[in-house]
């Protein structure tokens, strides 16, 4: 059975950081598209904004919105995959999701079966 569970979101205040963990069990992250999501209240999962990615080849992807402030990584032989997040604005607050794609190859990620159940993230101003 595959499971991914994410800990570490909470309450900053503005300017803070939080780093996000997601560790996965039935799967390991090689050869998969790995990425975080987060959910904007009264949005559905999938509508909701890829802030970071990492691809089959290991290529790392931001939204303009977390460019140079937020870090994905993995860490393969854990099976763990993180969010390091700084300099946190209000506008950041949202539920972050973890997931990932089917093993293979190519570098496209069209799709994440496998979700996690979800962080909230909350930045106080």
């Amino acid at each position: 059975q595959v499971q991914l569970v994410e800990s570490g979101g909470g309450s900053v205040q503005t300017g803070g950081s939080l780093t996000l963990s997601c560790v996965a069990s039935g799967l390991t992250y090689n050869r998969r598209c790995t990425t975080w999501f987060r959910q904007d209240p009264g949005k559905k999962r999938e509508e909701g904004e890829e802030v970071a990615r990492i691809d089959r080849k290991g290529v790392l992807r931001y939204a303009d919105s977390a460019n140079g402030r937020f870090t994905i990584s993995q860490d393969n032989a854990k099976n763990i995959l993180y969010l390091h997040m700084n300099n946190l604005q209000p506008e950041d607050s949202a539920m972050y999701y973890c997931a990932t794609t089917g093993s293979g190859w190519s570098s496209e990620c069209p799709s994440y079966p496998y979700w996690g159940q979800g962080a909230q993230v909350t930045v106080a101003s």
